[in-house]
């Protein structure tokens, strides 16, 4: 069975640090693009970043570059989000998700199978 595990959220002051881990099992992540997206109460999904299969290539949404680090961690067959400079608007449920093409694309249609989510609130 295919599953993504997410953990790391929390509650985080502005100006803080979170690290996203997705955790897959029953698949080897390396061999997918995966995603971040993030989804706030009344919003649709954004994508973050995601990251190629291959070339492990990453990109990033203008809200988080220059804050945000996607990275695999492949010997835990896990991929990290590293979340620095919170801001309150970065405040959602977060997922990651897998995409059976070698390819990322910051668009949530395009991903075959989903975690669960993670919540992240960024509040003083």
């Amino acid at each position: 069975q295919l599953q993504f595990v997410e953990s790391g959220g929390g509650l985080v002051q502005p100006g803080g640090s979170l690290r996203l881990s997705c955790a897959a099992s029953g698949f080897t992540s390396d061999y997918y693009a995966i995603g971040w997206f993030r989804q706030a109460p009344g919003k649709e999904y954004e994508g973050v970043s995601c990251i190629n299969s291959g070339d492990d290539r990453t990109y990033y949404a203008d809200s988080v570059k220059g804050r945000f680090t996607i990275s695999r961690d492949n010997a835990n067959n896990t991929v990290l989000l590293q979340m620095n400079s919170l801001k309150p608007e970065d405040t959602a449920t977060y997922y990651c998700a897998a995409r059976r093409i070698r390819l990322c694309v910051l668009d949530e249609y395009e991903y075959d199978f989903w975690g669960q989510g993670t919540q992240v609130t960024v509040s003083s």
